[in-house]
Order: C-alpha cells, then structure tokens, then sequence
C-alpha cells in the first residue's frame, strides 16, 4: 500500500476529507465525494456566511485596513486620495461605500486564487507530468480547507471582540493567527503531497513550505487587486 495513503489517517477530519476527496476524484471516483467545485463552492459559502455573521475581514479586508494595515499601504493611501479627489468626496463618506462592495467582490472572484495557485503544483512537480486536471483539483482541495480554517480564525477573533472589546487584529493574536494559518497550510499540504504527488519526507517538506508561501503570497496578492478593483468600481 502506498505509504502516502496512510498519512491521510492523522490530520483533522476537514484536512482528510479533503485529501481524500482528491484521490477519488483522479481515480474517477464522484462518490460519496462531493466534486472539487462542489467542495470548494460549499466551504466558500461556510466561510462568507462565518464572516457575515461575525464580522470577520479576513478576505473582506475594510478600506481602513487597506490604508493602515496592510504592506502597501502607503501606495494605498496616495491612490485613494487620488479616487477621492476625482470623486470630490471624503474618505469617512466613501468607507462605507468601499467596504459593501470589497465584500461582495471578496465573495464572487475568490475562485481565482485556487486557479491561480493551481499552477504552482504543476510547477513544483512538473517531472511527474500529472495533468493540469490533477493539479486544479489539489489546488481546489487546499482552498476548501482554507475557507475552513479562515472560519476559525473568524470565530477567535469574534470571541476575542465579545471578551475584551478590542479586535484581535489589534493585538498580538493577530500575529499568532497568521502564523496558525500558516502552519495549517503547510501541514495540510506535508500530508496532501505525499497522498496525491508521492516524494520523500525532505523533498515533502520543502514543497510544502514552497507551496505555503505561495499560497500566502497568492492571499496578499488578492487582497491587494480586491483594493484595485474595488477602488476604481466603486
């Protein structure tokens, strides 16, 4: 037996779900799997009804966060003083207007971040010559699990709010949850790689740390075109 296929035994049940719901569908199997869209899609709609409710901007990130937070925010500030200026209105009068559409931008593309990090996998294995199909699916998988881990890092920070009155993202949790979601990432794909693509523990750890971080750059990257799009939307 493959070893890879036992090491899908030990992560969460969402993780395994996951990884397994890949093998199935590259051996042809569609049940009692739901299909990679039809994951993804379910997860997508777990995690902006999470959000909705709790009030999270994980991807939904404000215009305050934009201009403030985030590591271009001093090109953000100078482009949205430029939008204000042609629209000749405020930033208090225009945040409101902003953030409804961000979150609905957030809401309808957010599939373009597992297309476009569906081509990292076929970059990193590129001598196993998987198809593409392979590839996209993996990828769809991982963001299934993410939405599912961005529903935690939502919960913690609402509870965080209900408790002490102060977001999490103004505290040192902040910090921590990137990093939990970080290392969530990588531990799903350390077991994910040996489950779809195969390799040896060394060669699993460095593709999993590649991929991670691609994955957190593909995450930034989004971010930052939400803010492009929204700004000159809306």
């Amino acid at each position: 037996m493959n070893p890879g296929r036992k090491a899908a035994n030990h992560p969460s049940m969402g993780s395994q779900t996951a990884i397994v719901s890949t093998i199935a569908f590259l051996e042809g199997r569609r049940k009692p799997y739901l299909g990679p869209v039809a994951l993804f899609l379910v997860a997508n709609v777990l995690f902006f009804g999470t959000e909705s409710l709790a009030g999270g901007t994980v991807l939904s990130t404000p215009l305050d966060s934009h201009l403030y937070k985030q590591p271009w925010s001093p090109l953000a500030r100078t482009l949205v003083a430029h939008r204000l200026d042609a629209l000749q209105t405020t930033a208090a009068l225009y945040a409101p207007r902003f953030d409804a559409a961000v979150a609905l931008h957030a809401r309808s593309l957010i599939l373009l971040m597992a297309l476009a990090f569906a081509t990292l996998p076929g970059i990193v294995f590129r001598r196993g010559r998987h198809p593409f199909a392979a590839h996209a699916a993996f990828s769809l998988h991982l963001y299934a699990f993410l939405l599912l881990l961005f529903c935690v890092v939502t919960m913690v920070e609402a509870v965080s709010l209900s408790r002490s009155g102060v977001p999490a993202s103004s505290q040192g949790l902040d910090s921590a949850l990137s990093i939990g979601l970080v290392v969530g990432c990588a531990t799903y794909l350390y077991v994910a790689i040996g489950v779809v693509y195969g390799g040896t523990r060394t060669g699993r750890v460095l593709r999993a740390i590649a991929l991670s971080a691609g994955a957190a750059a593909i995450v930034l990257g989004y971010r930052f075109a939400l803010l492009l799009l929204t700004l000159y939307t809306a």
